[in-house]
């Protein structure tokens, strides 16, 4: 079983020799930037009835630390260090039924919210409008609620009036959950060994889900997904 990351080794030590009883909402942090994650906590510590319990980089370990933390809710991204924040997700669905995922990510939330719904996740915001609305989408998604940006909420309730999406905005809605994790990855130039590892599929079913995506945005060969995988990549996914 993977060990806790520092800061979580501290805050459980910290635990052990001060059994005071602390009623703030713990929460835990999942990012593979350590800057990004200590921006986020110094939002969420201010509040006096919220506290960062423990910070990750990794599905794996963030698995750990939720069974040992125990947190009232996680924050996590898509993309973490040699893992995927949507397979995290599914598995605290599974493994956690009732414990609420905050997803807070750089990545096109016109793209990835509604995947992460899917996934699990009970909230989705950008990046760049957490420091004005993270404690906000928090405590929306602690009551049961679902949070999303008002342009997201807006375009999401025009599309079921309409009764459809707008699948020609971007060919890439049209790729199913796991054919847009390859995708991805294989716009980040992973190979297909790396990419069945890092999904914990079999190289064949990755190969299958090329094979799919290239018919699905018409494209001739390998090579012309790779040059359009990581023009996508480069263009919608900003470090």
């Amino acid at each position: 079983m993977p060990k806790p990351s520092s800061f979580t080794r501290i805050i459980m030590a910290q635990a052990k020799t001060n059994p005071v009883k602390d009623n703030r909402t713990r929460i835990l942090l999942v990012d593979d930037h350590a800057v990004v994650r200590y921006g986020i906590a110094q939002l969420i510590n201010r509040e006096s009835d919220m506290i960062v319990c423990g910070e990750e980089e990794d599905a794996a370990h963030a698995l750990t630390a939720i069974e040992k933390l125990r947190p009232a809710l996680v924050i996590a991204d898509i993309s973490l260090k040699d893992s995927s924040g949507l397979e995290l997700m599914r598995n605290i669905k599974a493994q956690f039924t009732k414990l609420p995922v905050l997803v807070v990510s750089a990545h096109d939330e016109s793209v990835y919210a509604e995947v992460a719904f899917r996934a699990g996740a009970l909230g989705y915001m950008m990046k760049q409008e957490a420091l004005e609305k993270i404690v906000t989408a928090i405590r929306r998604v602690l009551s049961g609620n679902i949070y999303v940006s008002e342009a997201l909420a807006s375009k999401m309730l025009q599309q079921q009036i309409r009764g459809k999406t707008d699948v020609q905005d971007s060919p890439v809605k049209s790729l199913s959950d796991r054919e847009l994790e390859v995708f991805q990855l294989i716009g980040q130039w992973k190979k297909t060994s790396e990419i069945a590892q890092e999904l914990h599929l079999s190289i064949k079913t990755i190969e299958y889900y090329r094979e799919q995506i290239k018919h699905k945005l018409n494209l001739k060969n390998s090579s012309e997904l790779t040059q359009h995988a990581t023009a996508w990549v480069q263009r919608e996914l900003p470090s």
